[in-house]
């Protein structure tokens, strides 16, 4: 296209100022309105996954392979302690910590039930899990060889227990023989998961590998940390146990799968009602093009008995509503991207979030995300259908005849 042509399409699409402008602000509304939706959504995603990663699970695992699918304690990591040391000073990490897995009968004066036991190291397990900050009544574990457990407050209740009150362990060792013991409750924790606060024991390391006849090994190696900086932990320590056989390293999407399908269906969701915005807002740039189209039939016809092409003219209509989507894209990008960024530094709460956040030990705001996959696909898709718009006036104006047009009011 040539400087005329978006010349032509710039003075005409200015005929009218107020219903540019007005076609213009309901873009740039809807941009703005992705774009801080968008940030919000990802903001919220990043919160859930930090959360439920912190919880329980980790940011990453390092395991003997086939140990997710089928958990027997056969399958487990040898000198896993000194593995983990290796793994802090390769990624330079605190948050790294190895756990054991056991299952056991677990008995009070009133009642048995079945629960999974977990083996932890205190220090260590308080820079990955948020399980430390959530003890109700008690304390945490004090020491990796300390005799002692903590306890889920339903299976507290369950079992009729209170902290300072002691429980029986009765299972079965990695080497088959009989795992037993009494300890103390020291602590009970409330999660608000209640799988979680239902199932789950934990006590000291070193008291669970006396206990299950574990040794030195331990069943996964949990690395916590940030989530920017994923990819780096995931080559640093893929190098490193490349040598020793059978252990591979898991990511959260592998750990905990069921929390990425939630999250793809609801960001799918969420797409649905976008989808619905960016269609209003190319249904008003297709009424702006239309009506410019339909006052300038007299003039069109003109044009066309002089000798002007319908392709010329197309082009220029075209041009009209790629510079009014044009304008309206940057505008709203800068705008949306502003607005996003400065509650993406002072965070967003919801009525009764805080109290809420401060009982699970969790962040008390939401912090959107701006980067570009929060920034362009939305305005980038209203720009497209706006400009997609445009072809039904085109396609009108391709079927005006000279004569008739040039007899138009």
């Amino acid at each position: 296209m040539t400087s005329t042509t978006y010349t032509l399409a710039w003075r005409n699409i200015w005929r009218h100022p107020r219903r540019t402008l007005l076609t213009i602000s309901a873009m740039v509304f809807a941009d703005v309105l992705l774009v801080f939706m968008l940030g919000l959504q990802l903001g919220q995603y990043r919160m859930m996954i930090d959360n439920s990663l912190a919880l329980v699970s980790g940011q990453m695992q390092v395991q003997v392979a086939g140990y997710l699918d089928d958990p027997q304690m056969y399958r487990s990591i040898p000198e896993a302690d000194q593995l983990a040391v290796q793994i802090r000073k390769t990624i330079d990490l605190e948050a790294v910590s190895p756990r054991a897995y056991g299952f056991a009968l677990v008995s009070s004066e009133k009642r048995t039930l079945g629960v999974q036991i977990s083996g932890v190291e205190p220090y260590y397990e308080q820079l990955i899990s948020t399980i430390p900050g959530l003890i109700s009544s008690g304390r945490y574990l004090s020491s990796a060889s300390a005799n002692e457990a903590v306890i889920g407050s339903t299976l507290a209740r369950n079992l009729k227990l209170a902290a300072g009150d002691e429980l029986t362990l009765l299972g079965s060792g990695r080497d088959g023989s009989m795992a037993a013991a009494v300890l103390p409750v020291v602590g009970i924790f409330n999660t608000g998961n209640r799988d979680i606060d239902r199932q789950i024991i934990a006590i000291p390391l070193n008291s669970f590998r006396q206990i299950f006849s574990m040794g030195n090994d331990a069943h996964s190696i949990i690395i916590g940390g940030q989530r920017d900086r994923e990819e780096q932990y995931k080559k640093a320590i893929s190098t490193l146990i490349k040598d020793r056989d059978k252990l591979v390293l898991l990511d959260w999407e592998t750990l905990l799968p069921g929390l990425k399908q939630v999250i793809e269906a609801d960001f799918f969701s969420a797409w649905f009602m976008y989808a619905v915005l960016i269609i209003l807002v190319a249904f008003s740039m297709l009424n702006t093009i239309l009506m410019s189209v339909l006052e300038r039939t007299h003039e069109f016809g003109i044009l066309l008995a002089l000798g002007v092409r319908h392709s010329k003219l197309g082009r220029i209509i075209l041009t009209e509503s790629t510079l009014l989507a044009l304008t309206g894209m940057v505008i709203g990008i800068v705008a949306g991207s502003l607005l996003t960024f400065y509650f993406s530094k002072t965070g967003i709460s919801y009525p009764g979030m805080e109290e809420m956040s401060a009982r699970f030990n969790l962040p008390p705001l939401i912090l959107p995300e701006v980067s570009l996959r929060t920034v362009i696909p939305g305005p980038l898709a209203v720009f497209l259908a706006s400009v997609l718009s445009s072809l039904y006036p085109i396609w009108h104006m391709r079927k005006l005849n000279p004569v008739q047009a040039m007899q138009a009011a």
